[in-house]
């Protein structure tokens, strides 16, 4: 099993990045082509969700992506630090931005923020068939994987 971990400040020009190494990495373990486009942007999407998170609630930690090659599938997990809030105002209820907080109504953003958040994980869903989201006090999670094709190597 081969791991490549990837992890960068919460800053949207570093999705960019993080999409052309989940595509080589996908390519390298296995992936038919014709899913990397869904690769580039679920790994797009989920990153996007994980920038905006940190920035709206001024967490400084670096976004983490991991990649990883198992034998008959490949699997990316993008993982946010914004720790998962028990009660109150923002607090995460239903699958509101998938278990995230929103900012609290009346505060700017609030709607903004929610419908952008679960925008990006119904394109996620349409895009992959095998997709988990959790969240916890350490932070959220999205889980996706693809199937990959045994490659044949040349003596």
């Amino acid at each position: 099993m081969a791991t490549v971990e990837l992890r960068f400040s919460a800053l949207p020009e570093h999705v960019r990045t993080a999409r052309l190494v989940a595509a080589a990495v996908a390519r390298r373990a296995g992936v038919d082509e014709a899913v990397l486009d869904e690769v580039r942007l679920a790994v797009g999407e989920a990153c996007t969700r994980a920038v905006g998170l940190h920035r709206s609630n001024g967490v400084d930690m670096p976004v983490r992506v991991v990649l990883t090659e198992e034998e008959k599938k490949f699997s990316i997990e993008v993982g946010d630090e914004v720790p998962e809030t028990s009660s109150g105002p923002g607090s995460r209820t239903g699958d509101e931005a998938a278990g995230h907080p929103a900012p609290a109504a009346g505060e700017p953003g609030a709607e903004e923020a929610e419908d952008e958040g679960t925008m990006g994980l119904a394109v996620i869903s349409g895009l992959v068939d095998d997709v988990e989201v959790t969240s916890g006090p350490g932070g959220g999670v999205i889980r996706m994987s693809w199937p990959t094709t045994p490659t044949v190597e040349l003596p």
